[in-house]
């Protein structure tokens, strides 16, 4: 199997990172493990890297990359969602840095069977992890039109969404709707005419909001980050790769609350809620590929790097 993934933000995320030789270091979305590959390189034998994978590919294609520094690596098959249990469960309790490069990889895209893309058509699939039940098909398929609405307007922002899920129950009526290219057809029949020429392909934001669903990423991302935060040492960092703005709004809403925790109203003179900081946002604004990245990565388009780090106070507060 030849797993192709290029590693977007690659030098920009591990200088953030800021990698100890001796630290321990989470990559909750090891992939092609290019950033784990990175981080590997700067470990002593007393450094620890722990990758986190759902995807079978993805584990075998990273276990092969990282062969090399086998001693300090260990790659587990998971959601990042179960990290800390996952870590606890090794003995570990705290670590230096964590890794998320959020969203699907150019491997599941390239692969059309893996039902990830709209430029081939192959069975509607999307699941990041296979061992789960729920599909691509499944949604298109069982869901309300109501509910089908709903997450290709909120996840997809598809100002069409009413007209998409309303053709899917029509054609879904006559027989199941199977494969990307049903769908895709489904779609353009959609959406007028003159509105498909502009924006990139039809079909873009509905197969985002699908697969979105099927492997629930905002809801893992959201439920996840404050977990994540908690288990840094002083000091440790927290950087998360987004690839649309509804995963960066969650990820600078939820680092901005761990910078100002405080809940009291703003006309109280001092914080009576008790609650504290857990760090400060490294990013005051993301961080987003220069021009030599894009030209060799159009994927790298859409990608912002945002970082959080626990404890402390941001260099150009301390002497306030």
């Amino acid at each position: 199997m030849d797993f192709k993934h290029t590693s977007v933000l690659l030098e920009e995320t591990i200088e953030n990172l800021r990698v100890k030789p001796e630290g321990v270091y989470v990559d909750g979305t090891l992939g092609g493990a290019g950033h784990a590959l990175e981080v590997c390189r700067r470990l002593s034998a007393a450094g620890r890297l722990i990758g986190i994978d759902q995807d079978e590919d993805a584990i075998a294609a990273a276990e092969e990359r990282l062969r090399e520094y086998r001693d300090r690596v260990t790659i587990l098959r998971s959601n990042y969602r179960c990290m800390v249990s996952e870590l606890k469960k090794r003995g570990i309790t705290a670590v230096d840095g964590i890794l998320l490069d959020l969203g699907v990889s150019s491997h599941q895209l390239d692969e059309a069977e893996r039902g990830f893309t709209y430029r081939e058509d192959a069975p509607l699939d999307m699941r990041m992890d296979q061992r789960q039940e729920l599909t691509a098909a499944g949604v298109v398929n069982t869901y309300s039109e109501e509910r089908l609405y709903q997450v290709i307007r909120d996840y997809g922002e598809e100002k069409f969404a009413k007209n998409i899920a309303k053709r899917i129950c029509r054609e879904r009526a006559e027989k199941p709707i199977l494969t990307t290219g049903e769908l895709v057809e489904i779609i353009k029949a959609s959406i007028p005419a003159k509105m498909r020429v502009t924006g990139g392909h039809p079909a873009k934001r509905t197969f985002q909001a699908i697969r979105i669903e099927v492997n629930q990423e905002l809801a893992v991302l959201e439920e996840s980050l404050d977990g994540m935060i908690d288990f840094l040492r002083e000091g440790g960092r927290l950087c998360v790769i987004t690839f649309h703005s509804l995963e960066d709004r969650i990820v600078k809403n939820i680092f901005r609350r761990n910078e100002h925790p405080c809940i009291c109203p703003p006309e109280f003179p001092v914080c009576v809620c008790g609650r504290k900081p857990k760090g400060f946002v490294v990013t005051r604004k993301p961080v987003v590929p220069g021009e030599e990245e894009l030209a060799a990565n159009k994927r790298s388009k859409s990608a912002k790097l945002r970082v959080f780090e626990r404890g402390g106070e941001p260099a150009d507060r301390r002497s306030e």
